[in-house]
This record gives C-alpha cells, sequence and structure tokens, in this order.
C-alpha cells in the first residue's frame, strides 16, 4: 500500500513538473524571425487608430502594439497574436490572403465589444 502511493506521489510530482516547464519550453522554442517590415498599432479608449490594417502574404512583419490611454490590448487567432503593454511586439508571418478581425484582448470597459478593427493580407 505505501508502494503504489508513493509511487502515485511520485508521478504527480512528474507531471507537475512537465506542465510547469512546458509553456516555458514551447515560447523558447519559437524561431527567431527577423522582419522585413514593421507595422505599428495604436489604441486608445475603445478604438483602434486604424479602421483596418494591410500586410504583405509570406513577409514577415514585426507588429509593434502602443497603448495611448486606457488599458487596451489587441488579439487576432488567426495568427496567434495577442499584444499588451507586457508584451508589446511579435514577428509574424501571414501565411493565408484574406481579412482577420483584430479585437481588443482585455475587458476595458462599456465601449469593448466594439473596440475591432481589421488585418487585411494581400498577395
Amino acid at each position: 500500500m505505501k508502494k503504489g502511493i508513493t509511487w502515485l506521489a511520485a508521478c504527480m510530482f512528474i507531471l507537475i513538473l512537465t506542465a510547469c516547464g512546458s509553456a516555458k519550453d514551447s515560447e523558447a522554442s519559437e524561431p527567431e524571425i527577423t522582419a522585413s517590415e514593421q507595422l505599428v498599432i495604436k489604441a486608445s479608449n475603445y478604438e483602434f487608430e486604424q479602421p483596418e490594417y494591410r500586410l504583405k502574404k509570406d513577409v514577415p512583419v514585426k507588429i509593434i502594439y502602443e497603448n495611448v490611454n486606457g488599458n487596451h490590448g489587441l488579439l487576432v487567432p488567426e495568427f496567434k497574436l495577442r499584444l499588451d503593454t507586457q508584451k508589446n511586439s511579435k514577428v509574424i508571418i501571414p501565411d493565408k490572403v484574406g481579412e482577420f478581425e483584430m479585437s481588443c484582448a482585455i475587458v476595458c470597459g462599456p465601449g469593448h465589444s466594439s473596440m475591432i478593427s481589421k488585418i487585411i493580407v494581400e498577395e
């Protein structure tokens, strides 16, 4: 009985260590990409600076997020892109042509649900 409990505790400990380490490992394993272009996206209370932003397909771009006022962020699920004041830039390579909705990543108040813009990826 004691061996069974010890074995179960050891397995749980290993699972916890594996779960804690996997998030850091996946971030570290992201390849370093050099951007050939840069796009600055600014947000203020309940709006992004522009209604749409245009990118070229397969061209690496560094997205830089600037918070002008309020507490906001940006989210584009198709690009696995989430930026805020803590992590304000990321290099992406848009690999699909189309229109992709960008929304505020932080619940920011009564205008949060209407705080949207779009990223248009062209050939």
